[in-house]
Parts: C-alpha cells; sequence; structure tokens
C-alpha cells in the first residue's frame, strides 16, 4: 500500500534557529521515516514580508539547504527541494486566487496578528494578504494527503479544504483531495523580548551561532519582571527564559532551577548561565556536522536537484489535470 503523502515548508529568510529545529523539523524528522515526505524551501512566501530586501535570498536558500541537512533531513528519504525551482507553483496560485473571496482572507489570524506585531514594513499587499493561497497551491500540486501543522496554523488548512470545495463545485469535476491537519506538538520558545522566536523579531538563537553569541543572546533575556530583586520568589511560567530550560535543561537539573527560582534560591543571572551551558551542549555536535556538510559543497545543491526532478514530474501532472478541467 502506497505511503501517505506529507507536506511542509519553510521560509529561507536566514538561517534556522531553535525555534525552527524544535518547532518544526524534529517533527519531520520522524515524519521521513513513516510517509512520502515533501519538505521544500519557501522562498517565494519568503517575499510577503521581505519583498524588498532580497539581496540575501540565494545565500540564505544555501544556509537553509545546509542546515537541513545537518539535523538530519535525508534526500533519500524526503523529497527535498526549493519552491521557485518548479514554476507549477506559480501556475495553480492564480488560478485558485480568482475563486477565493476576498473576505476569507481577511478572516485568517494570523494575517491580523502579523499585520499589528511586525513594525517597520508595508505589509498591505495582495502577496501578505494571499499567501494562504500559494501555501493552498503548494499543498495540492503534490496531492498531499497530510500537513503537519500547530494550532495557529488550522485556520490556513481549513482554507485550503474550503477552496478544493470550491474548485470542484464550480468546475463540476473533483481532482483535488482535500488535506488533513496533523497536529503537531509545537513547544513556543521566546526570544529575549518574550515574543515567539523568529527571524521577524529579530529574538532568534539561530544553531550556527558561536558560542559567545549564544551567551550574549541568552543574558540578555528579560526574566520574571515581577522578581524585582534575587530575594523574592520567582514564578518560572511567566519567564521567557524557561522555555529554553524546558527543552534544553536535563529534567533533574531543570526541575531544581523551577524550585530554586520558587524559593528565590537562585538568581535570574546564574539561572541564564545555566540556560547558556544547556543550548551551547546541545548545538556543539550540530555545528560540527555544519561543518561536515558544508565540505560537500556542489554536492549540497545536486541533492535538492534529486528532490527537484521527483517533484517536477507530480507537479507537471497536477497541471496537466487542472488545466484540462478548467479548460485551458
Amino acid at each position: 500500500m502506497a505511503l501517505k503523502r506529507v507536506l511542509s515548508g519553510m521560509q529561507p529568510s536566514g538561517k534556522l534557529h531553535l525555534g525552527n529545529v524544535v518547532g518544526a523539523v524534529n517533527n519531520w524528522l520522524k515524519l521521513q521515516e513513516e510517509y512520502d515526505s515533501f519538505f521544500f524551501i519557501a522562498d517565494w512566501h519568503a517575499l510577503t514580508t521581505h519583498y524588498e530586501h532580497t539581496e540575501n535570498l540565494v545565500q540564505n536558500k544555501r544556509e537553509m539547504m545546509i542546515d537541513w541537512l545537518t539535523v538530519g533531513l535525508d534526500p533519500e528519504k524526503a523529497t527535498l527541494f526549493v519552491q521557485s525551482d518548479r514554476k507549477e507553483h506559480a501556475e495553480l496560485h492564480p488560478i485558485l486566487s480568482m475563486i477565493t473571496p476576498l473576505s476569507w482572507l481577511e478572516r485568517v489570524p494570523t494575517y491580523k496578528e502579523k499585520m499589528a506585531q511586525i513594525q517597520g514594513r508595508d505589509l498591505s499587499t495582495y502577496g501578505f494578504l494571499g499567501y494562504p493561497v500559494l501555501q493552498t497551491a503548494d499543498i495540492l500540486l503534490y496531492k498531499s494527503d497530510i500537513v503537519p501543522v500547530g494550532i495557529d496554523q488550522l485556520p490556513h488548512l481549513e482554507l485550503a479544504r474550503e477552496i478544493v470545495r470550491t474548485f470542484h463545485h464550480v468546475y463540476k469535476k473533483e481532482i483535488f483531495t482535500e488535506p488533513q491537519s496533523k497536529m503537531t506538538e509545537i513547544p513556543k520558545l521566546t526570544g529575549n523580548d518574550g515574543r515567539k522566536m523568529s527571524k521577524s523579531y529579530g529574538n532568534a538563537l539561530f544553531i550556527s551561532d558561536p558560542e559567545e553569541e549564544v551567551r550574549k543572546k541568552i543574558m540578555s533575556y528579560v526574566t520574571d519582571t515581577a522578581r524585582i530583586k534575587k530575594t523574592d520568589p520567582g514564578s518560572p511560567e511567566n519567564c521567557n527564559l524557561f522555555p529554553l530550560h524546558k527543552i534544553f535543561t536535563n529534567q533533574e537539573k531543570n526541575n531544581e532551577i523551577v524550585e530554586s527560582c520558587k524559593n528565590a534560591s537562585i538568581g535570574c543571572v546564574d539561572c541564564k548561565k545555566i540556560a547558556v551551558d544547556s543550548v551551547n551542549k546541545y548545538l556543539e555536535p550540530i555545528k560540527e556536522k555544519r561543518r561536515e556538510v558544508e565540505a560537500l559543497k556542489d554536492d549540497i545543491v545536486d541533492m535538492y536537484k534529486q528532490g527537484t526532478d521527483k517533484a517536477r514530474t507530480i507537479a507537471q501532472g497536477t497541471m496537466e489535470l487542472v488545466n484540462k478541467t478548467i479548460r485551458i
């Protein structure tokens, strides 16, 4: 029996950070063992918020190629490719946009959230508003059965299913499978400012950061703001640093930190120092692997070309069917 197909993508807006790893890539490593997995570098999606800054896009894509291989994605187990290498994404996108009501896009929660939180950029563009339609094209192009999502992405997947139903209603032929969600537990890593770790917010810890840079960033974290003095009891659940301990500090030490914080027997500076050691210990083997991958040079591109070739066959077949259905 054929394996079900799973698809997911990531924008190359910079190097891979710890939030990407624990929130998405670690889950992908499990999926590539269980499904026919397609993972793509979403460079067109990167333009939705960074359309005026493309000078580093080529380098960012290469960095992401290296990072994915570094953390364990395997081109022999999963189809790895770059979105813009398959022009069918751009071909299917406008077709789907023609049948998508504007009101559907305006009610997507993440649209409103990013409009409010990302400052200093003009996001009043169709590309930013309509990127869930491009996401739908990504999904449908490869006949994806399953899309791994966190709870914040569920509205995007429901929109994709609505678009599928509308397409089938308008053109009187069912050619797409309605993609189903695979809910994933996505630990929320916060940056030093308390917001979700993100390249867009400038608060990320990158897996390629030198040890001293990791130390500098973690020591700048805003901790429990209600804890004014070291002698004041703290609340780990209200501390931006605590998610780092939950994920990267061993369980025994983590339990000790919780109790010490609550009874004020450890100060925030010492707590940060422990987090620095925990994160750097986690990153040490990753950095060693990255040096090995970087040494492969042009072979890296060839690995992704292998995925592009497989993606081409499926994408072209889908577009032939779509164009026949809409009589183009």
